[in-house]
């Protein structure tokens, strides 16, 4: 839930003052959907190229459904982060209506967040909505079941210094509850949602749970802590070497978030030919996750240095704008040697 909370945070930021919408729509679709139409088709059609699939039968009707349902992988943030840029001016509207009264806002959203992951998890689960239009019942690329933390981006936006206090004053018990609640996951998965309540794998694994709601509205005070203590580490003096690396990843972290399926399907390879042990898996396990955090960050970084590849990561080094203007000097030099020719 961290990038929503990002995505309102940045978001408002830079536009809530700015109400230049159909420019903001225009600026943020160019820059998102091209990247969720080409990753989408990427994750569909590379494990079958790998043989790691098998080929799907009317490939086109299938690639589109993908690309309604976000269903493939992590693709489900793009496509909500597409319903956001729609219903951001609405936000703004909220905040700026009501200028005294960003807190209850910000409480009302809670509320009713908790409300609707309790729904979700205790009674829409075993509800027949297979009839209902998907994106109602696909509650993963639904933006209204993320709205609270999109909102939370946006109030600490408007909030900045007095969230800063906030969270300074009281790290230390934030720290507390997360490490607890971050132990508690382990009984609320086996325990509660397994042994009592009986709940399938998926179901149990659900974001859309009150649990992960607090779980997540807690981490991300501490995340933001983490990286104030970064940022006065850097402001002392921090290696270079590091900071640079740190910086170079920053930059092309969407992109490392796309391309992360790559790695994902080279370990799941390895893996496969390896045919180890569960504890060996266990006890491997960090070196898997760096070693995925490695290829996608060097296939991010090439994305994002050889050009025009940056698109594929959002970094796009050749502008569409750009490429109007080259065309149209074009098209005026070549109108012009011709009529020197003539």
């Amino acid at each position: 839930m961290g990038f929503m909370f990002m995505s309102g945070l940045v978001l408002t930021m830079h536009y809530y003052d700015n109400h230049n919408w159909l420019g903001f729509l225009k600026k943020r679709f160019n820059g998102s959907i091209w990247t969720y139409f080409i990753w989408t088709f990427i994750i569909f059609t590379l494990p079958m190229l790998v043989g790691m699939s098998s080929v799907s039968n009317n490939l086109l009707a299938k690639y589109v459904e993908h690309l309604l349902q976000g269903d493939l992988y992590y693709m489900y943030y793009l496509l909500v982060t597409l319903q956001l840029y729609l219903v951001f001016p609405i936000i703004v509207w909220l905040f700026h209506r009501w200028p005294n009264a960003h807190n209850r806002i910000l409480v009302i959203s809670f509320v009713f967040q908790l409300a609707l992951t309790t729904l979700i998890k205790y009674k829409l689960w075993y509800v027949d909505t297979s009839s209902w239009p998907y994106w109602f019942h696909a509650y993963s690329i639904n933006v209204i079941a993320y709205q609270f933390f999109f909102i939370f981006g946006a109030y600490t936006s408007q909030h900045y210094e007095a969230i800063n206090t906030f969270i300074h004053d009281h790290i230390r018990t934030i720290t507390i509850i997360f490490i607890i609640l971050s132990l508690g996951t382990i009984a609320y998965y086996r325990i509660l949602n397994q042994n009592i309540l009986g709940l399938s794998s998926d179901h149990a694994h659900s974001a859309n749970q009150p649990y992960m709601m607090v779980f997540d509205t807690v981490a991300i005070p501490l995340v933001f802590w983490i990286g104030k203590q970064y940022a006065a580490w850097r402001e002392r003096g921090m290696p270079q070497i590091l900071e640079h690396l740190i910086s170079t990843g920053a930059k092309i972290s969407f992109g490392i978030y796309l391309d992360q399926i790559v790695g994902l399907l080279l370990l799941e390879w390895l893996l496969k030919l390896a045919n180890l042990s569960d504890w060996m898996l266990l006890i491997l396990l960090p070196v898997g996750w760096l070693s995925v955090i490695m290829v996608s960050f060097m296939i991010a970084w090439f994305f994002y240095k050889v050009s025009p590849l940056g698109f594929m990561i959002g970094r796009p080094q050749v502008h569409f704008k750009d490429i109007k203007i080259w065309f149209a000097n074009f098209r005026h030099t070549t109108v012009t040697d011709s009529n020197i020719e003539h």
